[in-house]
């Protein structure tokens, strides 16, 4: 995301989305009655009113609406924002739809940010174009690739098969794993130039096998690579390998991953029971203590007005604020907490607590964490 202008006075922001990680951050910027202007297409109400209006000339113009619906498609990639237009050439006061993609400019305009939005824009303006991480969790029988993209996690293809077991050599189990190994190798051919880093985890010796492939068909791609091991393939694997903090080098830059990262962080200090605090009571307490080191909160909860100032509070005690996305992975494990938690500085033990105060996301089963 890239701040083109900015106007302190009237809290107008003019930005370019450059990512499809923008596209959610902008929909988490704009909320119902800010102004949000961009460049769309409309009919012509200039054209001969013999014309039928859906085969009027359709307009290019910048159209400023007030937003009264936003939508974030993640599979389409594109933001949708829907309002009386407010400004314009025409239409002015007529609804209308704001379709919003990688690479367009948008202006927004809002009074003042929460600091949960400062927290989401301040991201956005600083990455460096969010790196391409191509994750492959290999197992026999059971592997998967997927792309991370900013805040996005993608599958690429889960590759699940039958093999016949070994018993001698030149059967049919050395078959399925050679055929096996071969379809794997294409697929990361086929993903990974474009990827900046390219991680191969697992159980056994697959990833070892896979990674020799390589060197012999596509050495550059090869120099690429780097193997971590893990107790699953699959979709498991990868989830995994994100929770465990083991391919950080790797996955450097890489925002999904740091978001994993911190929630499993937030649930293993909740396991020592004095360097975490999870729920709206026990993180105010927290911040009122200045006991906080990072504040992770789920994108659902960012406009809770009970939970607004205890966010302003907590920035304004230089603790990270990070926003966690309610639909990832890392998301519902926040959303079974509360959806907000907090890593601490030091040793610290809520008053609610002590009290045994009641209604706490400690007591609840934490199957989900």
């Amino acid at each position: 995301m890239r701040l083109l202008h900015r106007d302190p006075a009237t809290g107008l922001l003019r930005l370019r989305l450059e990512t499809p990680s923008d596209l959610w951050r902008i929909s988490r910027l704009i909320r119902p009655g800010d102004r949000v202007g961009a460049s769309t297409t409309r009919r012509d109400p200039e054209a001969p009113q013999e014309v039928a209006s859906a085969e009027r000339t359709r307009r290019r113009v910048f159209l400023t609406l007030r937003a009264e619906q936003v939508e974030f498609h993640g599979f389409s990639k594109h933001v949708r924002v829907t309002g009386p237009i407010v400004e314009g050439p025409f239409d002015l006061g007529r609804h209308h739809t704001l379709d919003l993609a990688e690479g367009e400019e948008v202006v927004v305009t809002k009074p003042e940010l929460s600091s949960g939005e400062r927290a989401v824009l301040d991201e956005g303006l600083a990455g460096r174009g969010d790196p391409t991480v191509l994750i492959a969790a290999v197992d026999w029988g059971d592997s998967a690739l997927v792309r991370i993209h900013g805040r996005a996690i993608e599958s690429v293809a889960e590759v699940r098969r039958t093999i016949a077991g070994k018993r001698y050599r030149g059967g049919q189990g050395e078959k399925d794993r050679a055929s096996y190994v071969e379809e794997l190798v294409s697929l990361v051919r086929r993903e990974g130039p474009s990827a900046t880093a390219l991680v191969v985890a697992g159980p056994g010796f697959l990833k070892e096998e896979l990674l020799k492939q390589l060197s012999e068909q596509d050495p550059p791609l090869a120099k690429k690579v780097r193997l971590y091991p893990t107790s699953e393939g699959g979709r498991v694997g990868v989830e995994e390998l994100l929770r465990s903090g083991r391919a950080s080098e790797a996955l450097r830059g890489s925002v999904a991953a740091e978001e994993a990262d911190l929630v499993e962080r937030l649930v293993r200090s909740l396991a020592g029971g004095t360097r975490a605090a999870v729920g709206t009571r026990e993180v105010a307490e927290a911040v009122e203590a200045g006991a906080v080191e990072t504040l992770l909160v789920s994108d659902a909860r960012l406009t809770d007005p009970e939970l607004l100032p205890v966010l302003d509070r907590a920035r304004a005690g230089q603790a990270r604020l990070f926003v966690v996305r309610d639909q990832s992975e890392a998301g519902k494990r926040l959303s079974a907490l509360g959806g907000v938690g907090a890593i601490l500085r030091y040793d610290w033990t809520s008053p609610s607590r002590l009290t045994g105060s009641t209604g706490s996301p400690r007591a609840r089963p934490r199957s989900g964490a």
